[in-house]
């Protein structure tokens, strides 16, 4: 073989080692050419919009809001699962037996199409309100699973109705999903939550019958769903929501995909999906999710620039990496680095491989 072919074969073969040698998040952000764009500021909340080269497509996927609306989608505790059985259990169909339990719910997707699950999604009713503790996809007229989930309700152990239903209008907030999804500890959900109820109450006026309210409930879903803590959250979340969702239909040939966050100055929290639809779904809980950080946590209004904001969405350079498949489903992969964790949501469905969701948050 002539010389400049050996030499052509070397570059080649270094280029493939050095691109196996990335990491999994961040040669997808290399392939699909994240960029932050300017901030879009509310008090001591500040949103960054992120935009990328590539956008996939997400139309067959249902969220839960749509599933549980419809009725396609059912939940119910794990003492309850026999009903909705498809087919007699086998080696490859586990079903969770025994009666309700905290930590677990039953979900069944009745759906033709495929489901996403985000954690930090709030499911209420049952004997408790929970919050589901990871991002998966649920395949399409599936059979009953294990949803996965964290009480969001220290203190209620009593049915009040079988119908499960979401929080209105929001996520929980990024200091509750990160405790479920990175601690993965029910006692560090429930002391979070308390914190959360702590700070709302304390940020509403004394005397007031909301606040009376508030300070009464261990929910964490009728916290947030109460009228007053809205108006507050909205007064945060409404004028971001706007503008984002102006300037979405401003970058849709950007393809705007998602958004880094900071409170108080501090980088915190990043959400991206694999297309503008996706976002725009999920778009009005999660500002709303965003803004009731910003109220819990009140300070300065300072805001880290576009540059340092890039820089935290570009750092995926982890020390450690645990992931989970469902073969011909759904990958998940969580990242550990310096001072952050990463989640990554791969779907492994027929041409439907891709990322589909990844939410960084800062330790």
């Amino acid at each position: 073989m002539k010389p400049r072919y050996w030499y052509a074969l070397a570059t080649l073969s270094i280029l493939f080692v050095v691109l196996i040698g990335l990491p999994h998040l961040q040669a997808g952000q290399i392939a699909n050419g994240y960029k932050v764009l300017g901030a879009i500021r509310q008090g001591n909340l500040t949103v960054f919009p992120v935009v990328a080269s590539i956008s996939h497509p997400t139309e067959e996927l249902l969220t839960l809001d749509e599933g549980l609306r419809s009725g396609e989608v059912v939940v119910t505790e794990s003492g309850s699962i026999r009903p909705l059985m498809r087919r007699r259990p086998g080696p490859h169909v586990i079903y969770p037996g025994g009666g309700a339990q905290v930590n677990q719910l039953v979900l069944v997707n009745n759906s033709k199409r495929p489901l996403i699950l985000l954690a930090g999604e709030i499911v209420t009713g049952g004997r408790q309100d929970r919050v589901i503790g990871k991002d998966r996809l649920v395949p399409a007229e599936s059979d009953p699973i294990d949803l996965g989930v964290f009480c969001v309700e220290p203190g209620r152990w009593v049915g009040t109705t079988a119908k499960f239903g979401t929080m209105s209008g929001a996520l929980a907030a990024p200091s509750v999903r990160a405790k479920a999804m990175a601690d993965k500890d029910q006692e560090k959900v429930w002391a979070e939550v308390r914190r959360n109820q702590a700070a709302i109450a304390g940020a509403m006026p004394s005397a007031a019958p909301e606040t009376v309210e508030v300070g009464s409930t261990t929910s964490y879903a009728r916290v947030m769903d109460n009228k007053a803590v809205q108006k507050q959250v909205d007064s945060i979340a409404a004028p971001i929501e706007s503008s984002y969702r102006g300037l979405m239909k401003q970058l849709r040939d950007r393809k705007a995909v998602g958004v880094v966050v900071a409170v108080n100055g501090e980088l915190i929290w990043a959400d991206v999906f694999a297309s503008t639809e996706l976002l725009q779904k999920y778009w009005p809980k999660l500002v709303r999710s965003y803004a009731a950080e910003a109220m819990t946590t009140p300070g300065n209004t300072g805001a880290p620039d576009e540059k340092a904001a890039q820089a935290f969405l570009e750092n995926m350079q982890g020390r450690h990496e645990v992931s989970e498949t469902e073969p011909g489903l759904y990958r998940h992969t969580e990242i550990t680095g310096e001072s952050f964790k990463a989640f990554e949501l791969t779907s492994l469905l027929p041409k439907m491989e891709f990322d589909v969701h990844i939410a960084k948050m800062a330790e």
